[in-house]
């Protein structure tokens, strides 16, 4: 399954990269705007990877973070696109939304699974 997650993960943050420093032409476009795609896009990728790094969760957040920045100013570079700071800041912003969401569903399947164990072993005789 980590396999499959970390995939998926490597997958989005490979679409995130082409939308982002690829022809304008090519990006997909949604009703939801330009904050809004950003903010799907990151929270999709900071879930992905919140998910399949669960024991770096921390320092791949971090790590996250430098390269939204990064990937930001190589748009200087990149023909047709433009480097701003709002964009940084929903991205980073959004990306950390989506490592917390991450930490969130780690911490209820455990409550799950202790909660199915407890249930499961039965009166004690």
């Amino acid at each position: 399954m980590s396999i499959l997650v970390r995939s998926i993960a490597w997958l989005l943050a490979a679409a995130v990269t082409f939308a982002t420093l690829g022809p304008p032409g090519l990006r997909p476009h949604s009703d939801l705007g330009q904050d809004g795609e950003h903010a799907l896009a990151f929270i999709l990728v900071g879930l992905a990877f919140g998910l399949a790094y669960r024991r770096h969760r921390l320092s791949i957040a971090a790590a996250s973070v430098v390269l939204i920045g990064a990937l930001e100013l190589m748009q200087f570079w990149a023909p047709g696109r433009h480097a701003r700071l709002e964009d940084f800041l929903v991205d980073a912003l959004t990306a950390c939304v989506g490592f917390a969401l991450a930490a969130a569903a780690d911490w209820v399947m455990t409550r799950l699974r202790t909660n199915a164990a407890l249930t499961s072993e039965g009166p004690a005789e």
